[in-house]
């Protein structure tokens, strides 16, 4: 299916390993020029020449919201305009309600909330002037079913969640779509290296799908949800995660 994607503009944070960057390689292979963000610029490289052509990359952290603004002015600097931004962070440190202190929150929240919300309110504003824009943000499925030892992550995005609902009814006639994928388990390259061979084929055991996910698939649907054909679906939070959501909504 040709998603109507070619000559599209797309920063995708994030981007230099793991889900970001399946998402920044599917769309790449739909013909889009991709920019990827994230702190490590041995990275980067890296990903800028697997994904080949044009792509480009910059060395920023995203968590300081003070440095956001001036990655997707860069972003759009050099690509002549933005139309998609995927919008990824890392994950908080591991912790309980006992043993996170209060202190931990802020930087949770920078990092998985406000670097979204300041990556909107710069990216945003041009697609609706220009009619046609697409967000994807990677939450987690934490969203839907708060993990044990996560509490940082369920509350930031949780809140992230919420944003993205509201902003999504509000630019949705200007042409803007804005949606999340709530990723399940997939074999990125940090799950292999914390799960053993047979900690794996137990991990695959726990998931109705029977296998743990690609990172290949998981960039293909957020690709889908940048495409034209995707132009009717906004504010959705879409679990990629082989079933294990219990949940009816």
């Amino acid at each position: 299916m040709d998603l109507g994607l070619r000559g599209r503009r797309a920063l995708v944070t994030g981007g230099s390993t793991g889900l970001g960057f399946s998402c920044a390689k599917a769309l790449a292979a739909e013909g889009v020029s991709v920019i990827v963000a994230s702190r490590s610029a041995e990275k980067l490289q890296a990903a800028a020449t697997a994904l080949g052509g044009d792509a480009g990359w910059i060395a920023a952290d995203v968590s300081d919201t003070d440095q956001v603004g001036s990655v997707v002015a860069e972003a759009t600097e050099r690509l002549g305009g933005l139309d998609i931004l995927i919008a990824n962070a890392g994950g908080p440190p591991p912790g309980t309600f006992a043993t996170t202190e209060v202190e931990a929150y802020e930087p949770a929240l920078r990092l998985n909330l406000m670097s979204t919300v300041a990556m909107c309110k710069a990216a945003a504003p041009a697609m609706q002037a220009q009619r046609w824009g697409r967000i994807v943000a990677i939450t987690s499925l934490s969203v839907r079913q708060p993990m044990e030892q996560l509490i940082l992550s369920n509350t930031a995005r949780a809140g992230l969640t919420a944003f993205l609902k509201t902003m999504a009814r509000e630019v949705a006639g200007d042409g803007v779509t804005v949606n999340s994928l709530q990723p399940g388990q997939h074999k990125t390259d940090r799950l292999t290296s914390v799960y053993s061979a047979e900690q794996q084929v137990n991990l695959a055991a726990t998931i109705p799908a029977g296998f743990i996910g690609d990172p290949d698939d998981f960039g293909q649907a957020a690709a889908f949800l940048c495409s034209e054909q995707a132009r009717f679906i906004t504010g959705a939070a879409i679990p990629v995660d082989g079933g294990v959501d219990r949940g009816l909504q």
